[in-house]
């Protein structure tokens, strides 16, 4: 399928051609600028040994399936263009990992500041991050497109890291197919960029292992099927459509972040388990009543989050947990966050709560007798991210946006000096005004 909005082939859950593949993941990463018109490269290997590759000097930004090398194992190659240089550590790689099936080689912003620093970003910053990117390497410089680069980068791999950092060049990740690839280097970049962000705030709290090693998913019962009624028809394309919204904007990416709506007083539906959140559609989103959800399918595991939440608060008609960069700098310091900077982040969040590491399944009740529609419609939670609450999905996607922006400004802010917030009276007359409890 295509995003009209930018043009941008989408990867789906139907299967398309390798070349195809190819294509629509390198303008994902091009359109959210983790890589340059001239940098990076992908590649799939075949259960025959054949490799389909991007081509060398090719604008990453108008690729088409056209453009798509493929190389045989005795070296011959088909296509109009030669494959990329890098095509060495490729094949190298795949030798030494029989388990990979597919690469992505790119030089994303925050993962090039750490191969520059020579440095591995820490992973148990959240526990899903850790999860989802395995062990990391640091391979030491050699010249691109070179033999002995392609060693390097392979000997790293045969240790066992799926992610590997490339000194003063960029990342390389592998697996089990190209979906799993991307969105392991998407995970690790994002990651990259909120430890950057909060090394401005102050020292990194990270998760002990006992913390990372949980990874509690409920089981579900079979709800009884059922034709959807008006309202459900309506409110599930534009769950996808906020879900869409917020992953172009980069408050979700595609392994992390959870959307819902109610539907009535006990039933909500709620964005899929380890689903890409740019792809997901109306007819994959899960319905929940209690410990029963749709048969076939499985929900996100904030789902038990999201019901105490409904079960809580009555007037709530829907939910997002999410884990944008800037506010979840502050989910892995021990910096406060501040309303009281502009209007807009008083009268749309209120007061933030921070609140101590809580886990979304098992403290699910305990994070919801936080929260409240008038004035805490928004908690942030250690090295777990940010929930947010509202009477529609509008109101919740525009605290979720306002959240991020408040965070950014609030970074952006401290090369500058110090932040002086609003004055007490300007609160109080803010209250006043927008009728704020």
């Amino acid at each position: 399928m295509e995003d009209s909005a930018r043009g941008v082939l989408l990867m789906t859950t139907q299967p398309i051609s390798p070349r195809e593949e190819l294509v629509a993941t390198m303008q994902r990463i091009y359109s959210y600028r983790m890589t340059t018109t001239s940098g990076g490269n992908l590649s799939i290997r075949e259960p025959d040994g054949r490799i389909w590759i991007t081509p060398a000097r090719v604008d990453k930004g108008a690729l088409t399936p056209e453009d798509i090398v493929c190389v045989h194992p005795d070296g011959h190659h088909e296509g109009r263009h030669p494959p990329s240089s890098e095509l060495p550590f490729h094949r190298e790689i795949y030798r030494r990992r029989p388990d990979l099936r597919a690469i992505v080689h790119a030089h994303p912003g925050a993962l090039v500041a750490f191969s520059i620093c020579q440095q591995i970003p820490d992973t148990r910053l959240q526990s899903h991050v850790h999860q989802i990117c395995g062990r990391i390497a640091l391979a030491p410089y050699a010249c691109p497109g070179t033999q002995e680069l392609g060693e390097q980068i392979a000997k790293s791999f045969a240790t066992g890291a799926d992610c590997v950092i490339l000194e003063n060049h960029g990342v390389v990740v592998g697996g089990r197919d190209l979906r799993d690839a991307f969105q392991r280097f998407e995970t690790l970049e994002f990651a990259a960029q909120t430890l950057i962000r909060a090394a401005m705030l102050g020292p990194l709290r990270v998760l002990p292992p006992a913390a990372l090693a949980v990874d509690t998913m409920p089981a579900y019962g079979e709800l009884a099927p059922r034709p959807a009624d008006e309202r459900e028809n309506e409110l599930r394309p534009r769950i996808c459509s906020f879900v869409q919204r917020a992953y172009r904007q980069r408050l979700l990416i595609s392994t992390a972040g959870a959307c819902s709506a109610r539907l009535d007083d006990d039933e909500f539906v709620i964005t899929p388990r380890r689903r890409d959140r740019l792809t997901v559609q109306p007819d994959g989103l899960v319905r929940v009543r209690g410990g029963d959800c749709t048969a076939g399918q499985q929900p996100s595991r904030a789902a038990s989050l999201h019901a105490a939440i409904y079960a809580r608060i009555p007037g709530v008609g829907a939910i997002i947990n999410a884990q944008p960069a800037h506010a979840s700098a502050f989910c892995v310091t021990d910096t406060p966050f501040s309303t009281y900077t502009i209007p807009e982040s008083y009268v749309v969040l209120n007061d933030v709560v921070k609140l101590p590491f809580l886990r979304i399944v098992e403290d699910a009740a305990e994070i919801a007798a936080r929260m409240t529609l008038e004035k805490t419609p928004v908690v942030l939670i250690a090295n777990e991210g940010a929930v947010v609450i509202g009477r529609t999905l509008l109101e919740a996607f525009d605290r979720l946006e306002v959240l991020e922006a408040t965070s950014e400004a609030l970074l952006l802010a401290r090369p500058l000096g110090t932040v002086t917030p609003m004055p007490t009276s300007a609160i109080d007359e803010l209250r006043r005004v927008f009728s704020i409890a």
